[in-house]
């Protein structure tokens, strides 16, 4: 991600700010200004060399702030750019923000050395600069392009620090709603205050995602079932959870010795249940379709394991059962330990949440 948000950050340059690049004519700066100017600013070949020193000459002759000020700051940066010349243009430009304090355009310079310092990948810093522009700095925009936004889209995929990582998301949001994908945010957003602890929110984020369902977000191929069972779940009564495993077996086993096709429906998940075979993608939903447990209970004698199967684990647990169909008779009841911080007295409960058809691979 960040040597991509590098290249996405030089194209916003490009488009936005070096298309209108100063033509320059050496009959413009004085002697006294170019004999004034640092060596170590005049680099490259012959040529290269002559234009900085008409850049800085007619740098010298504007005194006040203002564009024409500011193409000719933006010019010499644009000359260390294409020269890779990035130790060269950061200094410069902290130079010169550091002289010139109350520069109207001071945001943009800023955002040009953070990108120097993305291109040498020196990344903890062209955060530091990009945060320092979107929370100190007025926005600027020019030709119709917002630095803030700039700076926020970087910053998403430079820090690691989820609580930073939620305000610049909520920035994007409140500030730039018609300039972003609100898909892909909001979800983001929620596994921002995932990571913060945040559950509450989190939910909020991802019932807001929900609209955009079939948003392609990199990373998170299933990110749209993962919204909506955690939704569905929080906004469902859980009425069928167990305390621990064990209560939650001996109850389905009773239902099971009794053939009560009605106990075990009050046993199922009401969210997110799901039934298919074992060959089938955890995201593969085909399997949901209501059945009726008593078209196989009426008359049928189910029997099961007397142990759990040995891919059971301290978080989710299968049991062997069969006689249910002459077509598929064996079928594996999946129960799972309840991930859900946001409700503490639901989070670490068992349920029964779904059914894997046959025997396994």
């Amino acid at each position: 991600m960040r040597f991509s948000s590098a290249a996405f950050l030089w194209r916003f340059f490009v488009s936005v700010f070096l298309l209108g690049a100063l033509s320059v004519c050496a009959t413009g700066d004085s002697p006294s200004a170019r004999e004034s100017l640092d060596p170590y600013y005049i680099i490259g070949t012959a040529d290269q060399q002559e234009v900085l020193r008409d850049l800085f000459g007619l740098l010298a002759e504007e005194s006040r702030s203002g564009e024409e000020q500011f193409s000719v700051v933006r010019e010499i940066a644009n000359e260390y750019a294409k020269l890779k010349e990035y130790g060269r243009l950061i200094n410069f430009l902290s130079s010169w923000t550091n002289a010139h304090p109350n520069d109207p355009y001071a945001a943009y310079y800023l955002l040009m050395t953070a990108y120097a310092y993305t291109k040498q990948e020196a990344y903890a810093m062209s955060a530091l600069y990009f945060d320092l522009i979107v929370k100190n700095y007025p926005d600027l925009s020019i030709r119709g392009q917002s630095i803030h936004l700039a700076c926020l889209n970087q910053l998403i995929n430079l820090t690691d620090n989820p609580e930073q990582q939620v305000w610049y998301y909520q920035e994007l949001i409140s500030r730039f709603s018609e300039e972003i994908d609100p898909g892909p945010t909001y979800f983001m957003l929620g596994q921002a205050y995932e990571r913060t602890g945040e559950w509450n929110r989190a939910i909020q984020a991802y019932t807001q995602f929900l609209p955009y369902y079939g948003t392609v977000i990199p990373g998170f191929p299933e990110a749209d079932s993962y919204a909506k069972q955690l939704v569905d779940f929080n906004n469902s009564r859980k009425d069928w959870t167990f305390e621990n495993l064990n209560s939650l077996l001996t109850a389905v086993r009773t239902a099971l010795d009794n053939g009560s096709s009605y106990q075990m429906r009050r046993y199922q998940a009401k969210v997110n249940f799901f039934a298919r075979s074992w060959g089938q993608e955890d995201q593969d939903n085909s399997g949901m379709a209501e059945f009726n447990l008593s078209n196989f209970m009426m008359s049928n004698k189910i029997y099961y394991a007397q142990d759990l199967d040995t891919n059971s684990n301290a978080n989710e647990a299968y049991l062997r059962t069969w006689g249910w169909s002459q077509y598929i008779s064996t079928w594996y009841l999946y129960f799972r330990k309840i991930n859900f911080p946001s409700d503490p007295e639901i989070h670490g409960r068992w349920e029964w949440a779904g059914i894997y058809y046959g025997e396994k691979f």
